[in-house]
């Protein structure tokens, strides 16, 4: 993947965690997914991530009809990170429990390839 389709077209954006929310960078929340239209140069948002996390590595399916996108240390803030009186203070992704890293996985409704 990356030749062609989204795989060449997505780029997770990490902001690092004691940046977050602070000066230009206030506005745009958490980390987020983007995508580019290499054709236009448009660029949009296709994922957000939950509170505190950090958006990581992307795959694809051959077909790209599958994405994979890695979610790291969901939760997490500089000044709670190591608060485990409190470790669902900020966040209870995925499943409404202790925040925990995770492998999102995207398909379209009508199994078409992503982006398209």
């Amino acid at each position: 993947a990356g030749k062609h389709g989204v795989a060449g077209a997505l780029s997770p954006c990490p902001i690092a965690e004691v940046d977050m929310g602070k000066g230009d960078l206030a506005r745009l929340g958490n980390n987020a997914m983007l995508a580019a239209d290499v054709s236009t140069g448009e660029v949009r948002r296709f994922l957000t991530g939950p509170a505190g996390c950090e958006i990581t590595g992307i795959t694809s399916t051959p077909d790209l009809r599958t994405l994979f996108v890695n979610i790291q240390h969901p939760g997490e803030s500089p000044s709670e990170r190591s608060d485990p009186a409190e470790p669902m203070k900020i966040s209870k992704w995925p499943d409404g429990a202790r925040p925990r890293s995770a492998t999102v996985v995207v398909r379209r409704k009508d199994g078409g390839v992503i982006g398209a």
